[in-house]
């Protein structure tokens, strides 16, 4: 029997899918634009394959020749989304049956019967923002007012989300919570996607600062993912930062919180020392995503990249015989794009484990094969959606 450990490199796209331009995404390129911007030094990256999945995606491999260990391939989503339940619910095997609901770009972006509902039940003084907006811009925008009013801020974007931030300390993180849960409850029937909290910190404008207790209120997948097969199959899975959010705990494991890539990393092989054989280890490293493909921070997304990519080496040099190492993206965010939202892209599916041979594993019409794959390589399922790709 063999482990696994899958990283989601949140929102690293190699260039737009074939249907970017329903999306208004054609010309989307995260990793392309980023690597004109500056030169990339990503070689571990590079021996699995980036490069070249990038290069199948475009025609321009943004890191250069060189020899390749790890088979590589590329895939394109077939959910009608670009965020982030959906890239992972596809990932582990399910993609998502139905449209979300999406709140329109107006002020107020949600009906008045459902944010006044939600005051009444939740008993607060009112609700600040109402309307689409950047996490970090809004609480700049609002912190302030939320502090004298005690109203929490409450916000969406082109994404199905509705999220509230207020201050952990002065509105109290577990109220916070509450509110997120009763908004999750009221919800359901209209599909968001997902009920976001984003506590920060701070006495002003100044000094306001996002903490990392960010928590995901989210829909529960429609059908068993690769998760809850594992764990109906009794193998141990560990899920490391906003895994267990993402996948609403169902089957999610042991969940290990931290933030920043490398105490995530840290977590990571922690976790994998130990796992027992056909076990699963799922990392989402979400500061590509969060904290510069939706800032638009070009310069600090490659500097993300190349200190992934040496902390990598610790992760190929923990495989066993058997072991197999997956890399790959739920969407795109091109921080060279309009606006600071997510792109509709292709991903990268990168594997390597010891003894694997090198290869191109071919474009895959949907994320579902990867969890096809990593059921077929742990001895489960099959899922219900997907085709295994080869990995001998």
């Amino acid at each position: 029997m063999t482990r696994a450990m899958v990283f989601v490199l949140d929102s690293l796209g190699i260039g737009g899918a074939p249907d970017a331009d329903r999306f208004g995404d054609a010309g989307a390129n995260t990793l392309g634009h980023i690597a004109e911007r500056m030169k990339l030094h990503a070689p571990r990256l590079q021996s699995l394959g980036l490069g070249r999945a990038a290069a199948a995606s475009t025609g321009c491999d943004p890191l250069g020749p060189c020899e390749v260990v790890g088979r590589w391939g590329l895939a394109s989503e077939i959910s009608n989304g670009k965020d982030t339940i959906t890239g992972h619910w596809e990932l582990a095997g399910v993609p998502v049956p139905f449209d979300w609901h999406y709140f329109p770009n107006a002020v107020p972006a949600f009906p008045a019967e459902l944010t006044d509902e939600l005051i009444r039940r939740c008993r607060l003084p009112g609700l600040l923002g109402l309307k689409h907006a950047s996490g970090t811009a809004v609480i700049e925008e609002l912190g302030e007012e939320h502090l004298r009013t005690g109203k929490p801020i409450i916000y969406t974007s082109v994404d199905s989300v509705i999220q509230f931030a207020a201050h952990e300390e002065r509105f109290g993180l577990s109220r916070l919570y509450e509110v997120c849960a009763e908004a999750r409850r009221m919800t359901y029937d209209m599909r968001v996607g997902r009920i976001v909290a984003r506590p920060f910190l701070g006495e002003g404008r100044a000094t306001f600062r996002r903490t990392a207790n960010r928590k995901d209120f989210a829909l529960a997948p429609p059908a068993p993912t690769l998760l809850d097969v594992l764990t109906e199959a009794g193998r141990e899975i560990v899920s490391v930062g906003k895994i267990g959010d993402i996948f609403a705990h169902s089957g999610t494991g042991r969940e290990i919180k931290v933030s920043g890539h490398g105490p995530l990393m840290e977590a990571s092989l922690a976790a994998f020392a130990s796992l027992a054989d056909g076990g699963l280890v799922m990392t989402n490293f979400v500061d590509f995503d969060t904290n510069f493909g939706h800032r638009r921070d070009v310069e600090g997304y490659g500097r993300a990249i190349e200190e992934f990519d040496a902390m990598l080496g610790g992760a190929i040099a923990a495989l066993r015989p058997g072991d197999l190492l997956l890399l790959t993206a739920d969407h795109g965010n091109d921080p060279t794009w309009r606006g600071t939202d997510h792109t509709r892209e292709q991903v990268p599916i990168l594997c390597f484990g010891p003894g694997m041979a090198p290869g191109f594993l071919g474009y895959r019409k949907g994320f579902v094969d990867t969890g096809q794959t990593l059921a077929a390589h742990l001895g489960v399922g099959p899922l219900g959606a997907g085709a295994a790709f080869p990995l001998a």
